[in-house]
């Protein structure tokens, strides 16, 4: 691949960093809390794929986000505790709001284009 070889795809990116309430339940739920700053529960946050013609302005992605916030929400709370009886209890998308924020890149670029995407189901 020349360096200056690029190639856009048909997606863009929503990503959702955890903002200071979502550290605080993590200490507060956990009997033996994690060391962990806001900084450090940033730092690899999951990204999702949408498609780029069904979201393409930030705006859009929060709405997208908002239409799902349960399954997000959801998902954030399993993949630190598996054992729902910890998960706050009363979510609402208010409380979403509070503990996410929303960050959208429209544009995504595949610089590995010798090595097919691929994907991985996870249910």
């Amino acid at each position: 691949m020349q360096e200056d070889t690029r190639y856009s795809i048909n997606r863009s990116v929503i990503i959702l960093l955890p903002k200071q309430p979502t550290l605080d339940w993590i200490k507060r739920a956990d009997p033996n809390p994690p060391n962990l700053t806001l900084e450090d529960l940033r730092r690899e946050p999951d990204a999702f794929l949408v498609r780029e013609d069904r979201v393409e302005l930030p705006e859009q992605a929060e709405r997208w986000v908002y239409r799902r916030w349960e399954m997000f929400f959801e998902k954030f709370l399993e993949d630190w505790y598996t054992d729902e009886s910890m998960w706050p209890q009363n979510r609402s998308l208010k409380m979403f709001k509070e503990w996410f924020e929303i960050q959208f890149c429209p544009m995504v670029w595949d610089l590995a284009e010798e090595v097919p995407l691929k994907h991985q189901d996870w249910d």
